[in-house]
């Protein structure tokens, strides 16, 4: 299960609402506190006057530095707010530990290694819903929605292609530190390590625990139509958690889904192999099923190397 256990001498009880509430506040508290201090720091590092931020921030600035300056941005006002509120607030608000010695000592190179094969094969039978959610149409009466959906679709995925059209090899590291690195470890601490055994707690269901939280998950992406896909992968780094003890899988599972993608979207550029972030074309059922069988295969062999699957408690 999920560590997530009082502090010696700690034993801290709030309201849900009242929890929850707190940990909004200190979440964006740090988003707003930290993207302030990157946005100071863009003259000093890279060169871009405060007159173009505006520029910069609508993706339309013609400067040298602008994708990096972007990403580092994203980066400290993103991954790494995630993991400032979270650690504010389960030191200074909950009063909980989540045992890092305990879990670093439990960490399995075996379990590294499965991952990989367990991560292809769930990327290639997530494929299923990313199809079904792209393709999703709305009924005529709500035609005005489905139109500011794809609209607001089209907007996130213009600034997707921006931040990932990478010009060399130190744009490229860059973006798998942002986008893969700090998002996987800072969304997987607030999200699976703490919001996700919170709602266990107050549910009283592991099941409800991951599902809620995948769905919470995925909407603050705001993306309607990545909305699927991104839940199948908040269910799965949930789960990972949930039958490992262990956030440090989830982590770097996060981390390597969104280093892939990364990666996959260069070679494209490279014409290494042909990649297409906004292809939502026709299903390829065969490549489903052995996701699947893959997928089903390594997850077995994930759950086996566990050995014992109540590493921690909620309290």
């Amino acid at each position: 299960m999920e560590i997530y256990e009082h502090k010696t001498g700690k034993n801290v009880r709030h309201h849900w609402l009242l929890s929850f509430t707190v940990l909004v506040l200190l979440v964006f508290g740090s988003l707003a506190v930290l993207q302030a201090m990157a946005i100071g720091l863009i003259p000093l590092l890279f060169g871009i006057p405060l007159t173009q931020l505006q520029d910069l921030l609508m993706v339309q600035l013609e400067h040298p530095n602008a994708r990096v300056a972007f990403l580092f941005i994203q980066g400290l006002g993103g991954g790494l707010a995630f993991f400032l509120g979270g650690w504010l607030f389960i030191n200074f608000v909950d009063r909980k530990t989540m045992k890092w010695k305990q879990q670093f000592r439990s960490v399995k190179f075996n379990d590294f290694l499965i991952l990989l094969p367990l991560l292809l094969g769930f990327v290639l039978f997530n494929s299923l819903f990313v199809h079904l959610n792209m393709n999703m149409e709305f009924p005529e009466a709500l035609s005005g929605l489905e139109e500011t959906l794809r609209s607001k679709e089209a907007q996130l995925m213009e600034l997707t292609k921006f931040l990932t059209d990478f010009e060399n090899m130190t744009e490229l590291l860059v973006g798998i530190l942002v986008i893969g690195v700090l998002a996987g470890i800072g969304e997987e601490y607030l999200f699976r390590g703490i919001i996700q055994p919170k709602i266990r707690y107050y549910t009283g269901s592991m099941h409800m625990g991951v599902w809620i939280t995948a769905i919470v998950f995925s909407a603050i992406h705001f993306q309607f139509y990545g909305f699927m896909p991104r839940l199948m992968l908040g269910a799965l780094f949930g789960y990972l958690y949930v039958f490992s003890g262990n956030l440090l899988y989830p982590m770097a599972a996060h981390a390597l889904n969104n280093t892939f993608t990364v990666l996959m979207v260069y070679m494209n550029k490279l014409d290494v192999m042909e990649f297409d972030l906004e292809d939502s074309g026709e299903l390829y059922w065969h490549y489903i099923l052995i996701g699947l069988v893959v997928f089903g295969i390594s997850f077995r062999l994930f759950l086996k190397q566990q050995d014992n699957k109540d590493y921690g408690q909620v309290a």
